[in-house]
């Protein structure tokens, strides 16, 4: 049974950090491309961070970009969400997704809420 599970989010002061975590199972985690989405209420779903199956290549949206950094331990099934410089707008329910073009796998978490405000 495929599963992602996030976990770290809470409530920070602006200018705060927060550490995010998505822990896989069910699936070949080393062969999947891994990203970060947010949804803030009323919006869009925002695509935040992606990383590179070996994890040699990232990207990141401007939105965050020199703030926000995107890790993965394959060993561990884990990917990480290093969020440093937080702003209220950065408030939103933050998912993990798990990405596979060759066999068209697609997977997602629960999300895990950050809200941040004073």
């Amino acid at each position: 049974q495929v599963q992602l599970v996030e976990s770290g989010g809470g409530l920070v002061q602006p200018g705060g950090s927060l550490g995010l975590s998505c822990a896989a199972s069910g699936f070949t985690f080393s062969t999947y491309v891994m990203r970060w989405y947010r949804q803030a209420p009323g919006k869009e779903r925002e695509l935040v961070a992606t990383i590179t199956s070996a994890g040699g290549l990232t990207n990141y949206a401007d939105s965050v970009k020199g703030r926000f950094t995107i890790s993965r331990d394959n060993a561990k099934n884990t990917v990480y969400l290093q969020m440093n410089s937080l702003k209220p707008e950065d408030t939103a329910v933050y998912l993990c997704n798990a990405a596979r073009a060759l066999t068209r796998s697609n997977y997602w978490g629960q999300g895990t809420q950050v809200t941040v405000s004073s």
